[in-house]
């Protein structure tokens, strides 16, 4: 299985890891471990000795329930972090739905942008992207964290998650982003079950038949933690990990362009397993 190429993003023989740094307070999985600038620098540059391709920075938490903050507030976290980052030579991805954000982060050194809402919360988001030749990530939204789950609701998960994923390309390319600087990311857990993610996940064919890259980020989700509940308890956040990187296997097995991680070590040792696998299954019987 050939990986795809995006350009203007590190290329590799295997799907690649996208480590998460929150400068954050209160995002779900690390929120305020990574406050200062300091800290989420040093943060970023453990990810990628660990084996992250890049760094993905964001500013404004997107877990269940969180309420925004201001543009200002997110681009003072942000800025400085992609900034140190990028100076040191680290690829760098800005998480925010604010063009103006992004574009602050884009003349900072970022080299993509991850819009969790697929280019509907900010109309100029997409012109933006297309401004600056960079690649972006378009994920399955159906509305604000603050009430986010009040909207999963589906006819047909798998179904509904790819047409208006579709749509979304479709509407990428048509303000001018080149169709194969787009890249498609399910959305494992906005607006979703449990049951909704995993079908996702057993049917990502359907979105990779699409035509652009795949971009998974189920870690550390709460849908695993029901997984490995003890009883009516679920597995807590940092205890999680081991069933992270069994997704990022079992993703990049799938043909997944990149897994979006909290840790990266075990997830680039899963995702390079998967991709030796993959090379003995077509290079035919050893002697």
């Amino acid at each position: 299985m050939t990986a795809p190429v995006v350009p203007g993003l590190p290329r590799a023989d295997r799907c690649l890891v996208l480590g998460v740094v929150n400068v954050t307070p209160d995002s779900f999985s690390d929120g305020g471990r990574h406050a200062t600038t300091a800290a989420a620098v040093a943060r970023g540059l453990a990810l990628v000795a660990d084996g992250a391709d890049l760094v993905d920075v964001g500013g404004e938490s997107t877990r269940p329930g969180a309420d925004r903050v201001e543009a200002a507030v997110e681009r003072q976290r942000v800025v400085p972090v992609v900034h140190a980052l990028a100076a040191a030579g680290v690829p760098v991805t800005v998480d925010t739905t604010r063009a103006a954000v992004a574009i602050s982060a884009l003349e900072a050194g970022a080299v993509a942008v991850n819009d969790v809402s697929g280019g509907l919360a900010d109309p100029s988001m997409l012109f933006v992207v297309a401004d600056h030749e960079v690649p972006v990530v378009l994920m399955h939204w159906r509305g604000p964290s603050r009430d986010m789950q009040s909207r999963a609701h589906y006819d047909d998960v798998v179904r509904d998650v790819v047409d208006h994923l579709a749509e979304r390309a479709d509407a990428a390319i048509r303000a001018g982003v080149a169709p194969e600087r787009v890249v498609l990311d399910p959305g494992l857990g906005f607006a979703k079950t449990a049951a909704h993610n995993w079908a996702l996940l057993a049917h990502l064919d359907r979105l990779r038949a699409l035509g652009h890259p795949v971009l998974v980020g189920a870690s550390r989700k709460a849908f695993l933690g029901s997984l490995l509940a003890d009883g009516a308890t679920p597995r807590r956040t940092d205890d999680r990990e081991d069933a992270t990187t069994a997704v990022s296997a079992l993703a990049a097995a799938a043909g997944a362009w990149g897994v979006r991680v909290h840790h990266a070590r075990a997830s680039a040792d899963a995702v390079r397993v998967a991709a030796a696998w993959a090379r003995a299954g077509t290079s035919g019987s050893a002697d």
